[in-house]
């Protein structure tokens, strides 16, 4: 098959932790052509179609020099097999609109993953809502005084916006915090931005699970991010340690639970996180943490991905 990765400039991946360069390692070693591109090189044009000017790559073990460009061609979506949305956030504007040439791109004949319709109606955040019965306690509002209340209820808090990854932009927020209406101002943005509280949950001591679900079918490893000294958030890009441990009861009843309904709705790979018994979001853009997974457990995600990608076109 032919598959274009829509992604994030190729020289911004690092091989040695990048989920997308592993999917396209695993593409290309079971024979598939690997091209890329990225959203701003995505257009549409009446005479055209959506199409994208594209690169094909040869992929190496090398971790740094981790390909090669064999041709760079502008071409339909429509032409390729298999069109992989990896493009990370911020979802933005560009991000929805790029869902749109994508949705296009689908009326004309491409298979799209995950499909662009699923990725705007899955906010990464308030996709939670769905699924409440396994959630903390939690708000997403825009009114500053709905916040503070919730903060004085759970004593302990956490603030984030609906559109960050990273860890950016997270806050822990107690009720006696001397800058709790700063903060509140600051993520709310004056009552014009909607925000996520959710009830601190002491287990994240332990870690915050990234639990990976391919084709709806659960990896059975998960990845707990455990945040460094001095920090609240257990995110990678923020200093975090990354274990990676099997599921318990628990993981797996959460996953199980989603895993069918992500599948039906054209989300081929997500990411849930999971922090104690409770999940706390759902990651529908880019998700990662196959690299580390397959490096200290031997069970290579990627590959899981790519039979996934495989049967879904034989569908």
């Amino acid at each position: 098959m032919r598959l274009l990765f829509v992604a994030d400039p190729l020289a911004s991946l690092a091989a040695s932790k990048d989920s997308t360069v592993a999917m396209m390692r695993a593409a290309a070693a079971r024979g598939h052509e690997v091209w890329a591109t990225t959203v701003d090189m995505l257009f549409w044009g009446s005479d055209t179609g959506v199409a994208a000017e594209a690169r094909c790559l040869c992929m190496a073990a090398d971790e740094t020099a981790w390909y090669s460009e064999t041709a760079c061609d502008t071409q339909r979506l429509a032409a390729f097999d298999v069109v992989l949305m990896r493009k990370d956030p911020p979802f933005d504007i560009e991000y929805v609109t790029a869902t749109w040439l994508l949705e296009q791109a689908e009326r004309e004949g491409a298979r799209v993953f995950n499909r662009p319709a699923a990725l705007r109606d899955h906010s990464e955040k308030l996709a939670l809502a769905e699924f409440a019965r396994f959630a903390p306690k939690t708000l997403v509002t825009r009114d500053p005084a709905r916040l503070a209340a919730f903060i004085d209820d759970s004593r302990d808090t956490i603030l984030k916006p609906l559109d960050g990854m990273g860890g950016s932009r997270i806050f822990r927020v107690r009720a006696d915090d001397p800058n709790r209406n700063v903060i509140i101002e600051t993520l709310a943005e004056n009552g014009a931005r909607s925000v996520m509280a959710q009830a601190y949950l002491p287990a994240v001591v332990d870690g915050d699970k990234r639990i990976l679900i391919i084709g709806g079918e659960v990896v059975p490893f998960c990845l707990a991010r455990v945040a460094a000294a001095g920090e609240t958030r257990a995110n990678l890009a923020t200093g975090g340690s990354g274990l990676a441990r099997p599921l318990t009861h628990r993981d797996r009843e959460i996953a199980e639970a989603l895993a069918p309904l992500f599948a039906a709705r054209g989300l081929l790979f997500v990411g849930i996180d999971v922090i104690g018994d409770c999940l706390t979001e759902v990651n529908v853009t880019s998700p990662t943490c196959m690299v580390e997974i397959a490096a200290q457990t031997g069970f290579d995600a990627a590959a899981m991905f790519v039979a996934a990608l495989e049967r879904a076109c034989d569908a």
